[in-house]
């Protein structure tokens, strides 16, 4: 019996009966949140709304919001519970509460899609259009992690985390976003999406009740028994199938695109032929590539065409379209920075002439400057004329320019020495000593 000691131990960390809730209350509970009126009814209108509005804006913090408040899991979890629990009378109050909700949602969705300005399909929405296994595997164990929270003394914060994985009232926006625009596939994606996500959360409440033991609260005999059994094993396979196939397109797409994308890398240059351009097109099964140069000849691309087998790419359709030559793609890159030359020597012009622009108007107002400082000193001169010319005369080999200054006092007389004063502070302050100065009253 010692042998089995560590097994013990680790089956009592697995024990979830020591963390149930008492039954009556776990019932109750789960009966409260199946009904869609007055809270929860408000409640799920909030979040249809808040669905859309993100997804149609393509922001991902919204629509994680509205999963959070979305009340949908209430209803699905009841279904469950109650085909654990051989309760028909609740099975068909959750199943017509579970419609109400699936039907006011699409309508709301679909009219407000209807009325938006934005049609466009962001990848918020894309991403709710094509369901894989992948998804089946998420509503599965996300429904098991609500319904173990549910039956649980500690609830925890597992129920807001479960909303967000299983992802219910965002595929259903989407659906209504498919029928707004007349756009079926969007629809019906969306719509199997979100049929993934409830049949198989509704199938985790079945198998945790079971192995919980929930206690049946109905007489019911055996014939019902494997008559339910067998509906739930039709259901399930339906909703499988379907989602394995869409599995299998998935993980053939990524295949092809990462020996696409290795294979590209292999035949980036062709007998100096250069690649200028690739696309890849996982669904036609399809690579463009486009070199340098003049066609690639026929030996060249039957090359090409063999290489690409050697990447698991043997019913791939591969594209030359007619690329530049080299002699072009160098006159053209000439050409380039001759346009660029001749705009760097007219944006220079340009900066030569704002500064030129800039010195006069800093000329014309420097007697404004000169009176303002002066007028300090000599409160009787009363204007100031301040002017830039050229001084011509026998002597000079060249015009030499000058500048003058003419102040207008109020009557005062200035003296001689006051004079070569004002004369001697205006070279330093124009730095110039060719300035003439003249005073008039």
């Amino acid at each position: 019996m010692k042998d089995f000691a560590p097994i013990k131990k680790l089956l009592s960390y697995l024990d979830l009966d020591s963390d149930v809730d008492d039954f009556e209350k776990i019932h109750e509970t789960i009966e409260k949140d199946i009904i869609f009126k007055g809270t929860n009814l408000w409640i799920l209108i909030f979040a249809i709304i808040i669905a859309s509005v993100g997804l149609n804006m393509n922001s991902t913090a919204v629509v994680i919001g509205a999963m959070l408040i979305s009340p949908l899991m209430g209803p699905i979890n009841g279904m469950g519970y109650s085909i654990a629990t051989y309760n028909f009378a609740l099975f068909r109050k959750a199943a017509k509460n579970f419609s109400f909700a699936v039907v006011a949602s699409l309508i709301a969705s679909t009219a407000y899609f209807a009325m938006s300005p934005i049609s466009t399909a962001h990848s918020e929405l894309l991403a709710r259009t094509s369901p894989t296994i992948y998804d089946v595997i998420i509503a599965l164990f996300g429904g098991l992690a609500g319904i173990v929270a549910i039956s649980s003394k500690h609830k925890g914060n597992v129920i807001p985390g479960v909303a967000i994985a299983t992802a219910l009232m965002p595929p259903l926006c989407t659906a209504g976003y498919g029928l707004a625009t007349s756009q079926i596939n969007y629809f019906f994606g969306a719509f199997y999406l979100f049929t993934i996500n409830t049949v198989f959360i509704a199938i985790s409440s079945v198998v945790i009740s079971q192995i919980l033991k929930f206690p049946i609260r109905t007489i019911v005999d055996s014939r019902q028994k494997k008559k339910v059994n067998r509906w739930i094993t039709i259901i399930i396979t339906l909703v499988l199938l379907p989602s394995i196939y869409f599995g299998y397109n998935l993980v053939k797409l990524e295949r092809f695109k990462s020996n696409a994308t290795r294979f590209v890398n292999e035949v980036s240059v062709i007998d100096g032929h250069y690649l200028l351009k690739n696309e890849i097109r996982p669904i036609r099964k399809t690579i463009l590539l486009v070199y340098t140069g003049v066609s690639l000849n026929e030996d060249q691309k039957k090359s090409v065409v063999e290489k690409a087998e050697t990447f698991s790419l043997k019913d791939v359709k591969i594209e030359f379209p007619q690329g530049q030559s080299a002699t072009e793609i160098g006159k053209e890159k000439t050409e380039n920075e001759k346009i660029k030359t001749e705009m760097n020597r007219l944006s220079l012009q340009l900066k030569e002439k704002e500064k030129l622009v800039d010195s006069i108007n800093t000329i014309n107002y420097l007697g404004q400057q000169i009176l303002g400082e002066i007028q300090s000193l000599y409160p009787g001169i009363i204007n100031c004329t301040y002017s830039e010319s050229y001084l011509f005369g026998d002597s000079l080999s060249s015009p030499e320019k000058v500048k003058i200054v003419v102040f207008t006092t109020n009557g005062t007389i200035l003296r001689s020495s006051d004079k070569i004063k004002i004369e001697n502070w205006l070279k330093t302050r124009i730095k110039s000593d060719r300035i003439k100065v003249f005073y008039e009253k």
